[in-house]
């Protein structure tokens, strides 16, 4: 058993060693030996747990995607458009952690459009994206909130509007404050409510 809990303990090391990686150098210095380096161990060590460097890209990958549900809050006290602006705005670069998680998605990008495998991971990470926002669009329309379009298109549509802010602030953050990411946002929602 103790030798169970210490390969357990190692590997979330190793895990640990890979965000830090990712978090400073993105995804294009994200190698075995850098993640060795980082642990202060051998490769061997990382090969260990992470036979290629595509298992490695494919761990980040999944790291990023649980350490981002873990920012969405809760929708339990609320639903409807209220619910979707705090589903929204989770995944806007408002904290420190938020912006790492950002910075390191858009710097995946570059790999998972050369990769199949990662290029089906990441198409079918925004389908479970657009999945988890589609009930809440279908209450704000319910409620009247937003217009009684096809939700699958107004949840693509919400989905490219917020990565396209947090690209900006991500380029800009001096531009796109925090307070103005959730101005622009909330204007958006709002100028999608039917009249």
């Amino acid at each position: 058993m103790p030798a169970k809990l210490d390969h357990e303990a190692r590997r979330r090391d190793v895990s640990a060693a890979v965000w830090r990686v990712l978090a400073t150098e993105g995804f294009s210095g994200l190698t075995l030996r850098a993640v060795a380096t980082e642990l202060n161990a051998t490769t061997g060590l990382v090969t260990h747990y992470f036979p290629s460097k595509q298992a490695l890209i494919v761990h980040a990958l999944e790291l990023a995607e649980a350490r981002t549900r873990d920012l969405v809050p809760s929708t339990e006290n609320s639903r409807g458009l209220e619910a979707l602006k705090q589903a929204l705005a989770a995944v806007l670069p408002l904290t420190p952690e938020a912006t790492e998680l950002n910075r390191v998605w858009v710097s995946s990008w570059d790999a998972a459009l050369a990769d199949p495998e990662l290029h089906a991971l990441e198409k079918a990470r925004y389908a479970r994206w657009r999945s988890r926002l589609k009930p809440l669009v279908i209450q704000a329309q319910a409620d009247g909130d937003l217009p009684p379009d096809n939700p699958d298109d107004l949840v693509a549509g919400l989905a490219a509007f917020t990565h396209g802010l947090v690209v900006q602030a991500l380029f800009d953050p001096r531009t796109f404050t925090h307070k103005r990411l959730l101005r622009l946002l909330h204007s958006h929602l709002a100028a999608l409510t039917p009249q």
